[in-house]
């Protein structure tokens, strides 16, 4: 039995961004060579569920009539959401072969992380918006489940949250970490990168240690084909100077590690990764 090469997976729920996340999908398909999946999953979320609106309806005497029409309500809303569903995938998927792709689609009753989990082994690159529907107009806050998302899978996740750009410049944050080494690895070896300038930056306040951090992961990201290689050494906090730099810079897509740290040390201190997320003004390519 042969073995199935892995894919692309585009999850789109029909919010502002999810004719980029089809685009950037796109664009590493045709880059990698991988099939590009679109997924789309029917959740209800608590903010809209019709029980929390019609709950405090229910009196004596009229409980089992409500109850009975909660459930003929969300039966209906249920209904209705598959076949949104249905025509967001037909759209996405009519999008997507105007650039010579012919994806293929899956809908899934059920949790976004639940299906994520479930197709982990066969998804190369996965590529998700920062917000959804439910918070896509609120622009200090990510998607309610994107953090779970990366938490919970290990393999390079794209955060879109802008328009589409082909990619010329990318930054890469390096910090000597495993991670960090990781990304190296991998934009040194992939074919998503050749043709790109890559700003290989590193953080950090002794200069001396990034002199030394940067000099072996430099090497290594020369030796690769087709990849001009810019070293830069910041000082300061790394949020806020990798943000400054990349709009100073004009990057089109930053590449780094995600959640390094225990969740204890993220509530003490805050996430590095979820700072990014919320600052960072083009897509974000994250591993573990």
């Amino acid at each position: 039995m042969t073995k199935q090469q892995a894919q692309v997976l585009a999850c789109i729920d029909g919010a502002a961004l999810t004719e980029a996340v089809c685009d950037y999908a796109s664009w590493i398909s045709q880059k990698t060579e991988a099939p590009l999946k679109l997924l789309h999953t029917i959740n209800h979320h608590p903010e809209t569920s019709i029980k929390s609106d019609l709950s405090g309806n229910i009196g004596l005497g009229a409980q089992e009539h409500l109850l009975e029409e909660i459930t003929n309500l969300e039966q209906q809303q249920s209904k209705l959401k598959l076949q949104q569903g249905k025509q967001l995938l037909q759209a996405a998927t009519e999008h997507i072969e105007k650039k010579g792709i012919i994806p293929t689609h899956s809908q899934r009753h059920g949790d976004l992380i639940e299906a994520v989990i479930d197709l982990e082994d066969s998804v190369r690159v996965l590529v998700l918006g920062l917000r959804g529907q439910v918070h896509e107009n609120q622009d200090n806050k990510i998607g309610a489940k994107l953090e779970a998302v990366i938490r919970s899978i290990h393999r390079p996740i794209l955060i879109v949250n802008a328009s589409f750009k082909t990619p010329e410049r990318i930054m890469l944050a390096y910090d000597g970490s495993e991670a960090a080494d990781k990304a190296v690895d991998m934009v040194a070896s992939s074919p998503l990168y050749q043709g790109l300038i890559c700003h290989l930056v590193c953080v950090n306040n002794n200069q001396e240690t990034a002199s030394k951090l940067l000099e072996q992961a430099t090497i290594r990201l020369k030796s690769a084909k087709n990849i001009e290689v810019i070293s830069v050494k910041l000082k300061g906090k790394a949020d806020l100077e990798l943000c400054a730099y990349q709009q100073q810079h004009n990057i089109d897509l930053t590449v780094m590690g995600a959640f390094s740290h225990t969740r204890i040390h993220d509530m003490l201190l805050g996430s590095f990764t979820h700072k990014m997320l919320v600052n960072i003004k083009k897509p974000l390519l994250l591993l573990r």
